[in-house]
């Protein structure tokens, strides 16, 4: 233990693990944090060297999400890899490290009116965490979700090698786009260090429009109009059941919005607030949470299939449904037969299929034993056990 943690404090800051570093009941042995790109790099190489399995680790607000590692030697966090690298607003780009929360990351663009178009569905969810969980928000219906934002990565392969990919930098790894690749990848491909996103200007007014309905029937048509509209709505949103909120919610100049909410109103009823409903962008509660994916036509049968809270983005077809552990089991196999339904937590010692039908998953696996050969990193936290 002493020659290991030797070779590793060479390369940064490192302690052995307490109780509480623990990886959904999976103890660690050893925490780093390195605070730069090289230190990160020098870190990786001697887990390498060691043979250690490697989970990194961000705020730690996601980190229940995925399955248990199989084993966890050393804990990587990036609280020390918290830095705003650089903000052209004249290009609407951002560069930061990966361990900036994305709350102080909004806070430092906002002063030249900009944003970063990502929702944190987690309070305190850094950079890395958003990337490596793909998460998204309510207005991923307008602007996309983090895959879609971000330009340009650097990262730590599991060799130690540093990589970059995409805007304002040129060495890449050949015939990987590793912003996507990474993005969701749950730590499995390597350590995400630095991420590049464009921006979008802070809009000049907002509105939200509820409407309160009795079942999802209901609730799917004004989904359906609000879809067809010219309104051009940010998100649209709904949280059920008993009943079914649908929220819809409009951005732009001073001097439209108004107008546009009223347009909004007058097609499905309901109420004007400049306030979000106190549910906007928050996770539902449930023993275990699962991500459901279809089609937004779909809208109904993933309320009459959960028997419990669902509440997401009905625009994109992405609900997020909080489950009893009893029922998960059935209601998943339910929700798959409408489209994806992934388990994003559960309580400890849950035995159950997390992830579904994977349809990709042999390519999938080609590409993780590219990046780590060895499956050290966070080895079988990703579907099929990668």
């Amino acid at each position: 233990m002493t020659q290991v943690i030797d070779a590793l404090a060479k390369a940064c800051e490192v302690r052995p693990a307490e109780p509480e570093d623990a990886v959904q009941g999976v103890g660690a042995a050893y925490v780093a944090a390195p605070a730069t790109v090289t230190e990160a790099g020098e870190l990786m190489r001697a887990a390498a060297e060691h043979r250690l399995t490697v989970v990194p680790r961000g705020a730690g607000t996601k980190l229940h999400w995925g399955a248990p590692p199989e084993r966890c030697d050393l804990i990587v966090e990036t609280r020390r890899l918290g830095r705003l690298i650089e903000h052209t607003a004249g290009d609407l780009v951002v560069k930061a490290e990966a361990g900036l929360p994305l709350e102080k990351l909004q806070e430092a663009v906002s002063g030249t009116r900009q944003q970063l178009a990502l929702d944190a569905l987690v309070p305190g969810a850094t950079v890395g965490g958003a990337l490596a969980t793909a998460t998204a928000g309510p207005r991923r219906l307008l602007y996309g979700s983090a895959r879609d934002l971000l330009i340009g990565i650097t990262v730590v392969r599991a060799d130690g090698v540093v990589a970059h990919a995409g805007g304002k930098v040129v060495k890449n790894v050949a015939g990987y786009d590793l912003g996507k690749l990474f993005t969701g990848s749950r730590g499995t491909l390597g350590l995400i260090t630095e991420a590049a996103f464009r921006l979008h200007p802070l809009p000049q007014a907002s509105a939200y429009v509820s409407a309160t309905v009795a079942d999802a029937a209901a609730a799917l048509e004004l989904t359906r109009a609000l879809r067809r509209s010219s309104l051009v709505p940010s998100a649209i949103e709904v949280d059920g059941p008993d009943p079914i909120t649908v929220t819809v919610l409009l951005e732009g100049f001073a001097g439209g919005v108004p107008a546009r909410a009223e347009a909004a109103r007058d097609l499905i009823g309901g109420r004007i607030t400049e306030e979000p409903p106190g549910w906007w962008g928050r996770l539902p509660d449930g023993e275990v949470l699962a991500e459901v994916r279809a089609a937004p036509s779909k809208l109904t049968a993933v309320f009459q299939e959960a028997p419990a809270h669902v509440r997401g983005s009905a625009g994109r077809g992405v609900w997020h449904v909080g489950l009893p552990a009893g029922d998960a089991e059935q209601a998943l196999d339910r929700l798959r037969r409408h489209g994806s339904a992934v388990v994003l937590s559960a309580p400890d010692g849950t035995a159950l299929d997390r992830w579904g039908p994977v349809p990709a998953l042999a390519l999938m696996r080609r590409v993780k034993d590219q990046f780590d050969p060895e499956h050290r990193l966070s080895p079988g936290r990703f579907a099929g056990g990668i």
